[in-house]
């Protein structure tokens, strides 16, 4: 139940894009719907800070998650990946500037987590679970060239990520749980989460232009792996606290 309710508080400002999304399909609009989603998602930003439930530095960090995905957002959609349909006055590139806010969501869930569940890590390999994001990063543009190397990457996180386990906190308990099925659990939420925002119109791919179908599994993958690129830049802004700790500190 606690496990719960953390990730749900954990998952704030995802509840409130996805508010957002379903709201601006029902209420009319003084403008059209992309900007308004714009204006409305600065604006919880904005009270998010206020309220202290993100601070100054975590916002910086979450905003690292938002160029990241405005630059994946701007090459996909040039590429034909997938669409934002409705017109906008904030599209550059075809790509709303609100769709930033959505990578923003899953920074801000990573964020949360650690600070709420109390994240530490053990076995991890930085430099080589970065080097191994990197090339999972640079793998979602370059697959439209060259071999797609999902697949191969897939078997590398597990590799550098074998042995590395995750620990957190619910109530007075210490938990863990291996890095590799932690990315495996996100990834799999991430398509459920991608599934609802299409049928909510945030964007569409190309066997949507239609009628709304499930987003294809092989989706789920392709979360899984991007969750990596996440965590290491976490992981990254959380360098200068203590990653690695004793297992014998805990209870499994």
């Amino acid at each position: 139940m606690r496990f719960g309710w953390a990730q749900a508080w954990s998952c704030a400002f995802a509840a409130c894009v996805f508010a957002g999304l379903g709201l601006s399909m029902l209420l009319p609009l003084p403008i059209p719907r992309y900007d308004a989603l714009l204006v409305y998602l600065v604006a919880v930003t904005a009270v998010f800070w206020a309220l202290r439930l993100e601070s100054g530095r975590e916002l910086l960090a979450i905003l690292g998650f938002h160029v990241v995905g405005l630059v994946f957002e701007l090459f996909k959609v040039q590429m034909g990946s997938w669409v934002y349909p409705e017109p906008a006055l904030t599209k550059l590139g075809g790509v709303p500037l609100y769709s930033g806010f959505m990578y923003a969501a899953v920074g801000s869930y990573v964020v949360r987590s650690w600070r709420l569940l109390d994240l530490r890590l053990t076995g991890y390999r930085r430099a080589a679970t970065a080097v191994v994001a990197a090339a999972v990063y640079l793998n979602f543009f370059t697959h439209h060239w060259l071999p797609d190397l999902r697949s191969a990457l897939a078997v590398a996180v597990l590799a550098v990520t074998w042995g590395t386990w995750v620990y957190f906190t619910v109530g007075r308990t210490r938990y863990r749980m291996p890095l590799a099925l932690a990315f495996v659990l996100i990834g799999f939420f991430l398509w459920l989460a991608e599934n609802i925002a299409t049928l909510l119109g945030a964007w569409n791919y190309p066997d949507q232009a239609e009628v709304w179908t499930m987003v294809s599994l092989s989706k789920f993958g392709s979360w899984a792996l991007l969750v990596t690129v996440s965590f290491v830049l976490v992981v990254a802004w959380k360098k200068r606290h203590a990653l690695v700790e004793s297992p014998s500190a805990h209870s499994a």
